[in-house]
């Protein structure tokens, strides 16, 4: 078996390049990993596709690493809510791109992209 351990959150993080997708957990707030978050932005990771539930609140979670200028494209469910200003500004100013994609049809794909399968629509 392969082991994918790694000791430092910044050993794990260095394998994600500039271009990566990366998922993000959490619904809303809950669940998010600041970790994960807080270490690609002292990386300083740029151009990230991220795949999550929704596009951010307030100033935190998501919303941190969006405001940080590392995303150029969101792809979730839900993008808009009444903190998510982060994204909203990006957003309307054409600094961010937005796959919207209904709730079951992205667990389908994340179930999809984890088995290997090829693209599900």
């Amino acid at each position: 078996m392969i082991d994918k351990s790694a000791a430092t959150l910044t050993e794990a993080l260095s394998q994600i390049q500039d271009g990566s997708t990366i998922m993000i957990g959490g619904f809303g707030t809950a669940g998010q990993p600041a970790e994960l978050i807080d270490g690609l932005i002292k990386l300083g990771r740029k151009d990230l596709t991220i795949v999550s539930n929704n596009a951010g609140n307030g100033d935190y979670g998501l919303a941190k690493l969006l405001k940080a200028g590392a995303v150029k494209k969101v792809i979730c469910s839900f993008p808009r809510q009444s903190d998510s200003w982060v994204f909203d500004e990006l957003y309307r100013a054409g600094k961010i791109e937005l796959e919207l994609v209904p709730q079951g049809n992205l667990a389908c794909r994340i179930q999809a992209a984890g088995m290997g399968l090829g693209a599900v629509f």
